[in-house]
């Protein structure tokens, strides 16, 4: 195996697990960034994607002035490519954390990046719920915060997993481009060590890798949001 591996893929074994550049590290590092930006990205996805379906003009807490500011905000932020993106927040992120340069430094325009595209999927995943339901709510007395996490939230919940899980898979897309801040990961690998250098055998097993890892997140969220489909029936 080993010798198979020094002959077809040199310069794969060449990188090594450990180090910089290692595997291990670059696999790492994806996940870190992954990780915490869905986190992050992830929960100003839900709440602006909650004030947006709150408080339009049908929604039950109608205000004109959080709709228009929320629903421009993310607009804006969807509207701006990533990659510009990533020098556009340059100077908040430095502000943020101390630094921006690395995979910390990543988080900041890769949240700022997702956190649109996300609080759109979560608009529309709440405004399928039967608006029915809501008024149900609220004839029987429930208060906003009721009617978010009893109604819309858990009656949306198999939906939110598979906008989800659509979102972490865009998000690892986008942390192929977080290398031009240093931030390392399997895309910085397989276009710094591989593609820069003409080295095919690394690009292709940084590419398998990336592939690997959205065919898992896309099973646990199928999963999850076949589960959750069955539970609310």
């Amino acid at each position: 195996m080993i010798s198979f591996l020094d002959k077809y893929l040199p310069n794969v074994v060449q990188l090594g697990w450990g180090g910089d550049a290692g595997w291990g590290t670059s696999i790492f590092q994806t996940l870190f960034m992954t990780f915490w930006s869905a986190i992050f990205g992830g929960i100003l996805g839900i709440i602006f994607g909650i004030i947006l379906v709150l408080t339009k003009d049908d929604g039950i807490r109608p205000n004109k002035f959080w709709y228009n500011l929320s629903d421009k905000l993310v607009s804006i932020f969807r509207a701006i490519p990533f990659i510009i993106l990533l020098a556009f927040v340059a100077p908040v992120t430095q502000k943020i954390v101390g630094t921006q340069i690395g995979m910390k430094a990543a988080l900041v325009p890769l949240t700022l990046g997702v956190f649109p595209f996300y609080a759109r999927q979560v608009q529309v995943a709440l405004e399928s719920v039967d608006p029915g339901k809501v008024e149900a709510a609220e004839s029987l007395g429930a208060t906003t915060r009721d009617i978010i996490f009893d109604v819309y939230l858990r009656e949306s919940r198999s939906e939110l997993i598979r906008v989800s899980t659509v979102t972490i898979i865009s998000l690892i897309g986008l942390t192929a481009m977080a290398g031009a801040v240093g931030a390392g990961g399997l895309g910085n690998t397989a276009i710094s060590y591989g593609y820069n250098r003409f080295n095919n055998d690394v690009t292709l097993v940084a590419t398998i890798l990336v592939i690997i890892l959205i065919f898992i997140v896309q099973i646990i969220g199928d999963f999850f949001a076949k589960k959750l489909n069955h539970q609310s029936r």
